[in-house]
């Protein structure tokens, strides 16, 4: 837990009114979650964390901001809840924009934020957290969102706890106990069980059953499933996606509590600094390419022929985005899809160059 107390938290915070929200909790050492705690009673109000609740109201939420993040990236999609289908131990939001995967017990801390810019307008929003403090979901109101079904929401989910601090924990990782020393992976049996794949969905359930870590399968599996592709290669993928307008992908950003997915074509692409971003109606990519330590251009079969995927991975191993081509269950790949990320230099053929 933090030595800093909700004051020093706020007295940081007027000190420093252009610094971003995760730039503060940096330099004080706490978690965003902490950060926004110090603020309960004044421009933060406690509320459930279970998304059950939030997926009871959304559809009358109209149209907002729906964002999901990790350390290395932000995806930010604009547009309506629909087409839920709520669950204890999983949930899905499968709109036209708002697409989302969630895993209810791992949201811990809940806040109903109101702040005002340099206008005087309010801006508000409703932020998740899991137990490590860690941002795992926020929904930013918008000038066509009902601000009405916003505080009926905020008054019939608030908790009457007004405390300005939270207790954090550690979460262990799903995936601790498995291997991550290529030397402990019977590849036999990983590309046994690979080949006899015939949905994406199955990936996970192998990697469960064999104990191997995502990345550590995908680099020893061999060329013909998997091979490690350029340093640049999210790039030049995103800038060429942006070149077809009739392409459509699909991109994957996760963190400990949920997925949120793109589906459609990426149009504007512009690099600022370690940053190249997706600046689209209703879709914003934020995408730090210097915490890319790797990324693989992955082949999964599927009874529809075999899934190309694009996965970028960071110095610890944790997946930071994916990407795929759109397509319908029953449908082989897109050739367009397939020919670009066949297209995308591998790692060797750069350094040989």
């Amino acid at each position: 837990m933090t030595t800093k107390t909700p004051e020093d938290i706020r007295a940081f915070r007027r000190d420093n009114p252009k610094m971003r929200e995760r730039d503060i909790a940096s330099q004080l050492g706490i978690s965003e979650a902490e950060l926004v705690a110090a603020e309960v009673g004044l421009t933060a109000t406690r509320i459930s964390p279970e998304p059950s609740r939030l997926l009871a109201h959304a559809e009358s939420f109209g149209e907002i901001m729906a964002l999901s993040r990790n350390e290395s990236a932000v995806h930010e999609k604009i547009g309506i809840f629909e087409n839920i289908k709520n669950g204890k131990k999983a949930a899905m939001v499968l709109g036209e924009n708002i697409d989302l995967r969630i895993f209810p017990s791992r949201w811990a801390h809940a806040f109903a934020v109101t702040k005002t810019d340099d206008e005087g307008r309010e801006k508000l929003s409703l932020q998740y957290f899991d137990v490590t403090g860690a941002a795992v979901f926020k929904v930013h109101w918008r000038p066509k969102s009902n601000i009405d079904a916003y505080r009926a929401f905020v008054e019939a989910h608030k908790l009457d706890d007004d405390s300005q601090t939270i207790e954090t924990g550690e979460i262990k990782a799903h995936d601790a106990d498995h291997a991550r020393d290529p030397q402990a992976v019977d590849v036999e049996v990983l590309r046994d069980r690979w080949t006899a794949l015939t949905d994406t969905h199955q990936f996970f359930g192998m990697l469960n059953d064999l104990k191997v870590h995502r990345q550590t399968a995908i680099s020893t599996v061999g060329d013909d499933y998997a091979f490690r592709l350029a340093d640049d290669a999210v790039a030049t993928l995103l800038h060429k996606a942006a070149e077809d307008e009739d392409l459509p992908i699909m991109v994957f950003v996760n963190n400990n509590g949920i997925v949120q997915i793109h589906s459609g074509p990426v149009k504007k692409i512009v690099e600022m600094g370690p940053w190249i971003n997706v600046m689209d109606p209703t879709f914003h990519l934020h995408l730090r390419r210097d915490h890319i330590a790797e990324a693989w251009l992955v082949r999964k079969p599927t009874s529809d022929g075999h899934v190309t995927s694009v996965e970028a991975f960071n110095a610890a191993g944790e997946m930071i985005i994916q990407f795929f081509g759109k397509r319908m269950e029953g449908y082989a790949e897109r050739p367009a899809w397939r020919a670009l990320v066949e297209s995308l230099p591998r790692r060797n053929e750069t350094a040989a160059a």
